[in-house]
């Protein structure tokens, strides 16, 4: 049976979230998480993961251009290993996968200018939630 992916575009302030359709073919924008801290943001996560019986979740991994890690990359890390815990702890398989996300808010910002939507912060967080998602799903279908 398949599952449905969540993906997962962390910010400092907001946190957009998506999630693919049963078939882990098409990606689309679910929640925008305000939350005060990692370990805050987590639990919605793992809430939402629960809700949803979803086991697998793409966390956007910020790399540097040049592909280093820096503090992004550190805070994503920090977050999964926040999310895996709290999974654990209520007795779920959750998988969270890093899945390199650079450049997803600079499309989204290209989406929402060629479709003339108003820019607002949180369906630029949603929707980068969704690129990354959809990346990952793409990246993932058998050639």
């Amino acid at each position: 049976m398949i599952k449905r992916i969540l993906g997962i575009d962390l910010g400092d302030k907001r946190t957009g979230v998506a999630v693919s359709d049963l078939t882990g073919t098409l990606a689309s924008g679910l929640e925008l998480i305000e939350a005060d801290g990692l370990t805050s943001c987590a639990k919605r996560v793992a809430a939402i993961c629960g809700m949803m019986d979803i086991n697998t979740a793409v966390l956007g991994y910020p790399l540097n251009m040049n592909g280093t890690r820096g503090d992004a990359a550190l805070k994503a890390e920090k977050f999964k290993e926040i999310l895996e815990g709290l999974a654990d702890e209520a007795g779920r398989e959750l998988e969270v996968v890093l899945f390199d996300e650079r450049l997803s808010t600079s499309l989204a910002h290209v989406y929402m200018n060629e479709s003339g939507v108003k820019k607002k912060r949180g369906k630029i967080d949603m929707l980068s939630a969704s690129i990354i998602l959809q990346n990952y799903l793409d990246s993932n279908k058998p050639q």
